[in-house]
């Protein structure tokens, strides 16, 4: 297959480029055999975190770094991330091996990890040149992609340590206070879907809830994908992950689970509105009884979704108004905000996903 179909890192946008010299000496230091970089580019994709390709002489790796600007810890935190990769090492195979963890800010002027470079595809808002994706591919993938939600979901907690990721006594509540007050910090607009959504998750918080390891960010942007037959190579961009709620995870997925009558704007999360792919319904319905769960408090769940990927875009469209990025594609990010907002008021009338 053409190399053109993998993902393929370009040039370092000026204002996020990083001094090569002291990071290819520090990592000299820390990495055996580290042979020097050659090449420094940054991943274009993504709205978080930020992604850059080190090239040496004979391997590649990935390094990791918080945006600009960012002051949402939770969400951009390097040690946390790098830890989660460790301990998920011995019990989960399809993730990137973490090799470094740097907090000297002095080395790129911020925190940062290193970590294996998992050649693939990925699947963003169009498929790459060449690639030439059928409805029975998207079956496939999107079954593909809800298997190992369902795997990560199984995983063991308490030989693995994965259960020391997180508190699951009152996750759920601190979900939805916390996506809340994200939200009213970057507010920048007045939307009243999300003001309406807000409210409403405050008063129909589910009474029980279960406990497993969860991503919290699973779609399929964060999928390498193998670049002959599609399967998962590996997953990216654990900076969330915890142990909490599986439905809270499922309902994040189902949000950005775009459908072909969702409004065009949330078409930049997901290939899923592509014929072929499951339905939101399917989804749900094939999680639950493969993992023999209860799901009618979906909706909850779903909507919850929509309000978080909601804040996500806002703190991001918040970072541009301010300056602290000059990434065009985050100018349009209030339309997505909006658009999330709109989903959730959706299912709350209509009272389904």
């Amino acid at each position: 297959m053409s190399e053109t179909v993998l993902d393929q890192a370009g040039n370092v946008r000026p204002e996020e480029a990083l001094d090569i010299k002291t990071l290819s000496d520090y990592l000299s230091a820390s990495l055996p055999n580290f042979e020097g970089i050659t090449e420094l580019r940054q991943f274009p994709g993504g709205y978080s975190n930020l992604t850059y390709l080190i090239k040496t002489p004979h391997r590649e790796f990935v390094l990791r770094k918080p945006p600009r600007g960012a002051k949402i810890k939770s969400a951009h935190d390097m040690k946390r991330e790098y830890h989660v990769l460790t301990l998920l090492q011995p019990v989960y195979k399809k993730m990137p091996s973490p090799f470094v963890y740097c907090e000297d800010e002095s080395v790129i002027g911020a925190p940062f990890f290193v970590m294996e470079r998992v050649s693939g595809i990925i699947l963003r808002h169009t498929p790459p040149k060449n690639l030439h994706l059928n409805a029975d591919a998207f079956k496939r993938l999107s079954t593909n992609c809800l298997l190992n939600l369902v795997d990560l979901h199984n995983l063991e907690l308490q030989k693995s340590q994965l259960i020391t990721l997180g508190n699951p006594d009152g996750y759920v509540a601190r979900q939805v206070s916390g996506w809340i007050e994200r939200y009213f910090k970057a507010e920048t607009d007045s939307i009243m879907g999300m003001n309406t959504a807000a409210e409403w998750l405050q008063s129909n918080q589910p009474k029980t809830s279960a406990t497993a390891f969860i991503h919290n960010d699973y779609k399929y942007d964060n999928l390498v994908l193998d670049e002959n037959t599609l399967e998962i190579k590996a997953v990216l961009d654990w900076e969330m992950a915890t142990i909490g709620d599986p439905l809270m995870d499922l309902g994040t997925t189902l949000a950005y689970w775009v459908e072909a009558q969702d409004h065009p704007a949330l078409r930049a999360f997901n290939l899923t509105w592509v014929k072929g792919n499951l339905t939101r319904e399917q989804f749900i319905q094939t999680y639950a009884k493969l993992r023999a769960v209860d799901v009618d408090a979906i909706l909850f769940y779903y909507v919850f979704g929509c309000f978080k990927i909601g804040v996500i875009g806002q703190q991001i469209y918040a970072r541009y108004q301010k300056g602290f990025t000059k990434d065009a594609r985050f100018a349009n990010l209030i339309y997505v905000v909006k658009a999330c907002a709109d989903n959730a008021q959706k299912a709350i009338k209509d009272k389904r996903i």
